[in-house]
């Protein structure tokens, strides 16, 4: 009699009706994070609020679309994992720059959509880059990823950058309160409300913030009930050699930090990232941002928050994150919905990203927990990366004199971290061994010379015995 395959838990299709709280539960994580992106270049460009709304919208429907081919996939395009999409911060910086000194919103989608092409092309390239990822460099990775994540939930917790009552007390006991909900459930709770547990917790400190006065949803009155993104609304995008240059640069930051998203996922849900799917995921991102290029909004990228979110509550489907990529879709169509969600106080996210990025965090300390430290140099890697990632985190302007191309790469603890991973993994681990050097020929009980091959650099998805 035949037997069924088992279904991989990524593959799964849960209920209506958790899909709908899963999904919901993923574009609450992200949301704020989305809507930064426009925000901020919109106001730095002086657009009017009707502008600043349309931006908006024409994020989220894209977010959506792009979460969808992302999580679905079609052809080659798509990793077919649990990711969010969103605008990547990587390119507020450039994409100011350009918006402010004459080219506009035109010079800002042709140089988006001439960077969307080159990751199209450019995805088969990190594809094979893959060896170049063994446990040594993608723990670090994931654990810098974290890192990097945990300010974003500090200034949540604090009231949100630019708030007038940020840091006051009552911000941080609301916060608090929505991570003790949490802790709560996730501990005493039946399994089913643990892996909602971040979407009770936004809920829960909803209704608190609500009658103490946090929130108030005035502006879900004066949004509009649809709205509808059509191409070039802001006129014929332009192709500016300086703008072109700038976004390319961006679009390679982009790739690394989504090449570490991947992972990260991969690992997470037990599927792992093989150079195809790699390339299948970095092309879907191309195409993405080519779509925000028409569609007036912005490069996309993989989005760490959720991938915290995958982590702490073990739901692996990728259906599920299509269902919040499709509510995505709505939010765009229908403003009046999407400010509804802007209405959640910034403490109450806080409280729950606090956990979802340490989430991240520690999966990358799991990961690292499989790699060999003994006689090597591995903890270097694993030190100076870290530092490096996290420099920028902990002192923003500290490349503020140096080029705009330098201060893109580096300014992003992500991707400065990566790069050094990688870099100092290839030193240590791949250049050979100098004769007569103090490592040389010296060996350990188990035969493998000191300082050699760290364990996973040649067989990184294996168990070495």
């Amino acid at each position: 009699m035949a037997t069924t395959a088992p279904v991989h838990p990524v593959d799964e299709v849960p209920p209506v009706r958790q899909l709908a709280a899963f999904g919901l539960q993923h574009v609450l994580a992200m949301y704020a994070g989305a809507v930064a992106v426009p925000l901020i270049v919109g106001g730095a460009m002086k657009l009017s609020p009707a502008d600043l709304a349309y931006l908006i919208t024409a994020d989220l429907l894209v977010c959506g679309i792009a979460t969808l081919i992302q999580c679905i996939g079609f052809w080659r395009f798509g990793v077919r994992l649990p990711i969010m999409q969103g605008c990547t911060f990587a390119a507020v910086s450039p994409m100011v720059l350009i918006g402010t000194t004459g080219g506009g919103l035109p010079a800002i989608y042709g140089s988006v959509i001439v960077a969307g092409l080159a990751i199209v092309l450019l995805a088969p390239v990190f594809g094979r880059l893959l060896r170049f990822f063994p446990p040594l460099v993608t723990g670090t990775v994931i654990l810098i990823i974290g890192i990097s994540l945990l300010p974003v939930a500090g200034n949540w917790v604090a009231g949100g950058v630019g708030s007038a009552d940020f840091g006051e007390p009552k911000n941080v006991a609301l916060a608090a309160f929505v991570l003790v909900v949490v802790l709560g459930v996730q501990r005493f709770a039946p399994a089913f409300l643990s892996r909602v547990v971040v979407l009770i917790g936004i809920v829960v400190g909803l209704a608190v913030a609500v009658p103490f006065g946090f929130t108030d949803f005035d502006g879900v009155g004066d949004a509009d009930w649809v709205g509808i993104s059509t191409p070039f609304h802001f006129g014929a995008p332009t192709f500016e050699a300086s703008a072109i240059i700038s976004m390319l640069v961006v679009a390679l930051v982009t790739m690394t930090e989504t090449t570490g998203d991947f992972i990260a996922v991969g690992e997470m849900t037990d599927r792992k990232i093989d150079p195809r799917s790699l390339s299948d995921g970095l092309r879907a991102d191309g195409l993405s941002t080519v779509l925000g290029g028409v569609f007036n909004t912005f490069p996309y990228t993989a989005y760490a928050q959720n991938v915290g979110l995958v982590g702490m509550t073990r739901v692996r489907s990728r259906w599920v994150v299509a269902a919040a990529g499709g509510i995505l879709v709505l939010l765009g169509l229908l403003p009046k919905l999407g400010a509804v969600v802007a209405a959640i106080p910034a403490p109450v996210l806080g409280g729950a990203g606090l956990v979802m990025f340490g989430t991240v965090a520690a999966s990358g300390l799991r990961t690292l927990a499989q790699v060999d430290f003994k006689g090597n140099n591995n903890l270097t890697v694993v030190a100076v990366s870290v530092a490096m990632g996290v420099l920028p985190v902990g002192v923003p302007t500290i490349y503020e004199k140096f080029p705009d191309w330098f201060q893109t790469v580096m300014n992003s603890g992500i991707s400065a971290g990566c790069l050094t991973a990688i870099a100092l993994n290839l030193l240590f681990n791949h250049l050979p061994t100098k004769a007569g050097s103090a490592d040389a020929g010296v060996t350990e009980a188990d035969g493998l010379p000191a300082g050699g091959v760290e364990e996973g650099v040649q067989k990184p998805r294996e168990e070495v015995v």
